[in-house]
């Protein structure tokens, strides 16, 4: 397992988008808005120019206000935690515990903080649009292609010319809650066009590195105690500080 530390709302107003995007945003906020808690099974695939490089799978689960843990399961066991303020990345094997402080993390899992936050897609994207020429995974879902706030102008010229077309965030907007100078600068949502169930994250950046999350169980309002979202260091396990990227906090 390898850590990405150093590497992821008033939606009308806040971004241009095409007529028919509102109402499937609405219904991915609104699905997970009323839940305090969220629990799903996740798969996570990390390819580098179209060939997979890692396969893993577990369980997320989240907690508002701010609050993620990611149990890997499968091929080995690590533990992704979010308390609120700190994010953890614990490696068992290797008896150490990684930490940086929440607002500085720049990890693949960031855009995932919505979930146990406000759930406004705005805080995330600068812009929403439909990704027409995106395959879906079921007939039944629609993707949405997010524009991720404060990511470089570098970055998003090669995406752009990697027919992922972006419009860059207005300089008037505010952008306290993005990642400034964030390398992952294109997101694509997978929804359920009925009930705006997620089913897939996609994070891309620019030089073929994609990050693909599929969900499926998920559960609403799950007895989650606050104890999941602590994490106690075992004995013997060495803490090291993670590098802190420039960015600010998705985790509101």
């Amino acid at each position: 397992m390898i850590s990405f530390f150093a590497l992821l709302s008033s939606f009308l107003l806040a971004f241009p988008v095409s007529t028919a995007t509102p109402n499937y945003v609405k219904k991915f906020e609104t699905r997970y808005r009323v839940a305090k808690t969220l629990q799903a099974t996740f798969l996570e695939r990390y390819t580098e120019n179209g060939a997979i490089v890692r396969s893993e799978a577990g369980t997320a689960y989240f907690r508002r206000p701010g609050k993620m843990r990611w149990e890997y399961e499968a091929p080995e066991k690590d533990l992704f935690l979010v308390d609120g303020k700190t994010a953890w990345f614990y490696v068992p094997a290797d008896r150490t515990a990684t930490r940086v402080p929440a607002k500085q993390s720049g990890d693949w899992r960031t855009p995932l903080a919505l979930l146990a936050g406000e759930m406004k897609v705005s805080r995330v994207c600068a812009r929403v649009e439909l990704a027409a020429n995106e395959k879906s995974l079921s007939e039944n879902d629609v993707v949405l292609r997010c524009r991720v706030r404060g990511a470089s102008t570098s970055t998003s010229t090669a995406i752009t010319n990697s027919d992922h077309p972006n419009t860059p965030p207005d300089p008037n907007q505010d952008t306290s809650a993005s990642p400034a100078g964030s390398q992952n600068d294109l997101v694509l949502f997978e929804i359920n066009r009925e009930t705006g169930e997620l089913a897939r994250l996609v994070a891309r950046q620019s030089g073929g590195v994609e990050v693909e999350f599929r969900f499926e169980n998920w559960h609403l309002d799950p007895p989650l105690p606050e104890s999941m979202f602590k994490f106690e260091v075992p004995a013997g396990v060495v803490i090291v500080n993670g590098e802190l990227p420039q960015g600010d906090d998705l985790v509101k």
